[in-house]
């Protein structure tokens, strides 16, 4: 009997998330309640009801890599052409070790780039699993003070830390990405923290920061729930230029976006 995955979405022609242009597959559940989380749908491993228009529409179902492969491969000339291929998103895509290293596998034995974007709150061993069938890792750092990243994901950061160390060794390219969120990790000093904790991992070339944006709080009146950050506005593009040259002091390649 084929492993099942579960999944909420899979976007085609996306140019974010790794190189070139990607088909990004979203799985369900997450082992972290980020405060601005944009994809509330993510966070609970069960398939739910999202009010979307006034309709109901369900998100979450169950696919083998056989069901999914085919949508993933009908874009093969243009990860050529590009320089794209897949990335696994979420959701936690290690909550789904298993299911996400088929995958991972599959597209890896069709030629294709892969990618994993994950904020690494699980097992080193979960990693592992993927590790053979991975060329690029997205990691986020959100904060290095471990108090305040509890107080805002839910989640202590020593694990995730940690992990980065391993992944770093792994010799798996490695770029580490921080949403920059108002109030909670906006000031230069905990952009230098991470930026210098960053370079401090020795494979690692790139820091990206990605601006904290309001796309999906509706999402969370769809699903019953409150957004926990009603009050935050993105960063003003000013600030996010401010940030940066600050990352940039720590002598990797900076970038706003990824």
């Amino acid at each position: 009997m084929e492993r099942k995955g579960r999944i909420f979405n899979i976007q085609r022609f996306s140019i974010h998330d790794g190189p070139g242009i990607r088909t990004i597959v979203f799985f369900k559940g997450c082992y972290m309640r980020c405060a601005w989380c944009c994809n509330p749908e993510s966070q609970r491993y069960e398939i739910e009801t999202l009010i979307e228009g006034g309709k109901e529409k369900t998100v979450g179902r169950d696919v083998t890599v056989a069901d999914i492969m085919p949508e993933i491969l009908a874009d093969l000339p243009y990860y050529r052409r590009s320089g794209g291929g897949v990335t696994l998103s979420g959701g936690e895509v290690l909550a789904q070790a298993d299911f996400a290293a088929e995958l991972l596998r599959a597209c890896k034995e069709a030629g294709l780039h892969t990618a994993i974007e994950s904020s690494a709150n699980a097992p080193y061993s979960d990693i592992e699993k993927l590790l053979p069938y991975l060329d690029l890792y997205l990691m986020d750092i959100k904060h290095m003070d471990s108090r305040k990243h509890e107080e805002y994901t839910g989640a202590k950061n020593e694990r995730i830390l940690e992990n980065a160390r391993l992944v770093a060794e792994s010799g798996v390219e490695l770029i580490i990405r921080t949403p920059v969120i108002p109030t909670f990790n906006d000031s230069d000093k905990d952009i230098k923290a991470i930026a210098d904790f960053a370079r401090s991992l020795k494979t690692v070339e790139e820091y990206h920061l990605l601006p904290y944006h309001r796309l999906g709080t509706d999402k969370y009146t769809g699903l019953g729930r409150v957004y926990a950050l009603p009050e935050i506005e993105p960063p003003e593009k000013s600030r996010m230029q401010h940030l940066l040259s600050v990352a940039e002091t720590s002598g990797l390649k900076c970038q706003i976006g990824g």
